[in-house]
C-alpha cells in the first residue's frame, strides 16, 4: 500500500500535464507512492502521453466528466494511506510530497493540507480563505498583491484550501462520501474542506511547502466555458450552503449578463 496516492485529472492540457509528470518523475517523493492520471476525454493526446511516463496509471473516463467526478474515480482507483489531489498545471520540486506528508503527520487533528502556491515568477496565489459566503467573496477579490504575500507567508487554519494541491488523509475523504459530483468546476474543494470540517477536523495552510501553479490551457483554451462552469458552480454552492442568499446572486448575475438560468 503507498503512503500517498498522487491523483491528476486532465483535460485538453497535454502540455501542462508531461511538465507535471515530468516534475515528479525527475525527484519521485522518497515514500510509497502511486501516480494515477484521470482523462476526461482530451483530444490532445493527453493520455497516451501519460502512459509513456514510467509508473504512471491513466484512466480514460471516455467523456467530460468534470473535476469533481474524474477525482472521486481516481481515489477509488488508489490505494494510498493518503490522497494528493493535484492541478495538471503544477510543477512540483523535489522533496514538496514528502514534506507535505510528514506536515499532515504532525497533527493527528489535521485532515487536510494545501501549500502555498506560486506562479511562474514566485508570486503567491491566494489559495485558502473563509468559507464562500456574499461577504467573504468580496473580501477574497479586495486583497492586495502585499496583503497575499503577507498572508501566505504564515501558517493558517483556515476554512479550504485549494485544490490544485491539497492532501487529505484517504480515512477523512471517505467519511465524507467524497468530493460532491454535483460541482462540475471549482468549489469543490471549498465544499469538500466544509464537509471534513463538519466532522470536528482541521484544515492547515502551510508556507513551509511551495508547489507551483501556472493556470494552464484547460482554462485558457475555452474561456467562456470555464466561465459558464464557474457559474454553475457557485449557484450550486449557494443553493447548498447559502439557499437564502440564491435569489439576491441570481439578480446580480442577471444584473451583470451572466446568468444562464442555472438557479432556477
Amino acid at each position: 500500500m503507498a503512503d500517498v496516492s498522487i491523483i491528476i485529472v486532465s483535460f485538453n492540457a497535454r502540455v501542462d500535464l508531461e511538465r507535471c509528470l515530468d516534475s515528479l518523475l525527475a525527484s519521485r517523493p522518497a515514500r510509497p507512492h502511486e501516480i494515477i492520471v484521470v482523462d476526461n476525454d482530451s483530444h490532445d493526446g493527453s493520455a497516451d502521453a501519460a502512459l509513456r511516463r514510467p509508473g504512471v496509471h491513466v484512466i480514460r473516463m471516455g467523456a467530460n466528466r468534470g473535476f469533481a467526478q474524474a477525482s472521486n474515480v481516481g481515489i477509488r482507483a488508489s490505494n494510498g494511506t493518503n490522497l494528493l489531489l493535484l492541478n495538471s498545471d503544477t510543477v512540483v520540486p523535489p522533496g514538496a510530497i514528502d514534506r507535505l506528508l510528514a506536515i499532515l503527520e504532525r497533527d493527528p487533528d489535521v485532515a487536510v493540507v494545501g501549500p502555498r502556491l506560486v506562479d511562474a515568477t514566485g508570486s503567491a496565489e491566494l489559495s485558502f480563505g473563509a468559507m464562500i459566503g456574499p461577504f467573504n467573496e468580496l473580501r477574497q477579490k479586495w486583497r492586495t498583491r502585499t496583503a497575499i504575500e503577507r498572508l501566505t507567508r504564515q501558517q493558517h487554519y483556515p476554512d479550504w484550501v485549494s485544490g490544485a494541491c491539497l492532501l487529505v488523509r484517504r480515512i477523512d475523504a471517505e467519511a465524507t462520501g467524497l468530493l460532491d459530483e454535483r460541482f462540475f468546476m471549482y468549489t469543490e474543494d471549498v465544499d469538500f474542506c466544509a464537509a471534513i470540517r463538519a466532522r470536528g477536523r482541521r484544515v492547515l495552510f502551510t508556507p513551509e511547502v511551495e508547489i507551483v501553479h501556472l493556470r494552464g490551457r484547460s482554462v485558457a483554451a475555452a474561456p467562456e466555458a470555464t466561465s459558464a462552469a464557474y457559474r454553475r458552480s457557485q449557484i450550486a454552492f449557494y443553493k447548498k450552503h447559502h439557499p437564502n442568499w440564491l435569489p439576491l446572486l441570481n439578480l446580480y448575475l442577471r444584473v451583470r449578463g451572466r446568468w444562464g438560468g442555472w438557479g432556477r
